[in-house]
């Protein structure tokens, strides 16, 4: 019968160092093509917003392009962390509250300095009742990147590792079709983007445990 210095040492014979920016290149190669793909199933499926050279010029558009976009990043680096054995999710609920408040704040101000009979249509717009499942749809692509990244990663909280991943995932969703919407009412993108986002973070967290199992 074999010792356990020589089980030890068959074990760990063979194995090579991985290199320090490993899982930063996984990253990379997991979510830029996953965008990409999304950007082009947006562009065939629904197409840029028919004003884009208007609505460019628009504060508005920027502020809800950056909404999107710092939840997606702020996600995408705790998902990076959490993809570790020691990994944690530091002040990623901070941060994603206070990006949450300050666009409740813009929602508000636009609120009161517009008039009463348009509320209704800053809050639902048009599209309230598809636009969450558009974004839905157009993140799949990059939750399926990340979850790529995620299962070559070695994260240990599985359910929120997978929540996480899903906000990032809605998120960049969430920018990309944000290219497609009309929809200039902020009170609107905090509602019905951030349903969109959450309906992937749930996601996520249902299929973590399942999906990133190592």
């Amino acid at each position: 019968m074999r010792d356990t210095d020589d089980i030890i040492n068959s074990l760990a014979s063979g194995l090579k160092p991985v290199k320090r920016d490993a899982l930063r290149g996984r990253f990379l190669m997991g979510v830029l093509p996953a965008l990409f793909v999304s950007l082009l199933l947006m562009l065939t499926i629904v197409g840029l917003r028919i004003d884009m050279a208007q609505a460019l010029m628009l504060p508005v558009f920027w502020i809800k392009s950056a909404y999107n976009a710092l939840i997606a990043i702020t996600a995408l680096w705790a998902t990076y962390h959490l993809a570790r054995p020691d990994g944690s999710q530091g002040r990623f609920f901070k941060t994603l509250a206070a990006i949450f408040l300050a666009m409740a704040i813009v929602a508000a101000i636009q609120l009161m300095v517009a008039p009463p009979q348009t509320y209704n249509h800053m809050i639902f717009g048009s599209s309230a009742l598809h636009c969450p499942f558009l974004i839905f749809g157009f993140a799949l692509p990059i939750f399926a990147g990340i979850n790529w990244v995620l299962r070559r990663g070695a994260p240990t909280d599985l359910r929120l590792t997978g929540f996480i991943a899903g906000i990032a995932a809605g998120a960049a969703g969430a920018w990309v079709y944000s290219w497609f919407c009309t929809e200039n009412g902020m009170p609107f993108v905090l509602i019905w983007y951030s349903v969109g986002i959450l309906l992937v973070g749930g996601l996520g967290a249902l299929t973590g445990p399942r999906l990133l199992r190592w």
